[in-house]
């Protein structure tokens, strides 16, 4: 196996995610002891959310470039990314290491190919719906179309992420209200849901959805054992 770098802690919550389902995902693939060969780094969110309200994404960048390259110094041969909305300065990042960055939207494009999908619904914070650093990927390398709430719906969409799912609330309510805007991008003409932000899964997890859920947590850590493992 190949050494993986995590560039985490945006939330915890949801790096959680990503420790175990990489770990998870080795077992099963290759039984006994095994588990991931892994390098994190899991930075203090506090300082990067300050940044994205501030606008500050040169420095947030930068940040995250250099813990980047202390990963490839230690030995990561890869790197994940293991937040949505970080990826706006994946550029940056890409251009301090000489190591592959596994690009989330591109472990999401490869699921809402194999479903057929040619317009998806995106939930995640209001960085990841309004900016299109994540639809143009999504449209520029797969031809997929992206359909986001309404502002109202995103801001609540948002707040809820950073007040609640950060810091481990999993409300019914919150639940509730994100099944209602899925339901409303359906009729609007989505045929599947991107769960754009890592922590969106936790809160749905086990839910009746309108429409097939992808997650990009799930997508990602495919993306990952596959390098890991190398299968591609």
């Amino acid at each position: 196996m190949r050494t993986l770098g995590v560039l985490g802690g945006m939330s915890w919550e949801s790096t959680l995610s990503y420790y175990r389902l990489l770990n998870e995902g080795v077992r099963d693939q290759l039984g006994g002891l095994h588990s991931a060969p892994l390098l994190l780094h899991s930075v203090d969110f506090a300082g990067i959310a300050a940044l994205q309200k501030s606008g500050g994404w040169d420095e947030a960048g930068h940040q995250l470039a250099a813990a980047a390259q202390g990963l490839a110094r230690a030995g990561a041969g890869a790197l994940l990314l293991a937040t949505n909305t970080m990826h706006k300065v994946a550029a940056a990042i890409e251009a301090a290491v000489d190591i592959p960055l596994l690009h989330i939207g591109d472990g999401v494009g490869e699921a809402l190919q194999a479903l057929g999908c040619e317009r998806a619904a995106l939930l995640g914070t209001r960085f990841t719906m309004q900016e299109d650093f994540y639809r143009r990927r999504l449209d520029e390398r797969f031809g997929i179309q992206v359909q986001v709430p309404d502002a109202a719906a995103m801001a609540e969409i948002d707040r809820v992420i950073f007040q609640e799912l950060c810091l481990g609330r999993f409300l019914p309510e919150a639940r509730a209200f994100y099944l209602d805007q899925l339901r409303q991008l359906q009729a609007a003409g989505a045929q599947a849901a991107i769960l754009g932000c890592t922590e969106i899964g936790l809160l749905l997890e086990g839910c009746d959805s309108p429409l097939p859920l992808v997650d990009s947590t799930e997508q990602h850590v495919r993306m990952g054992l596959r390098w890991m493992l190398a299968e591609g």
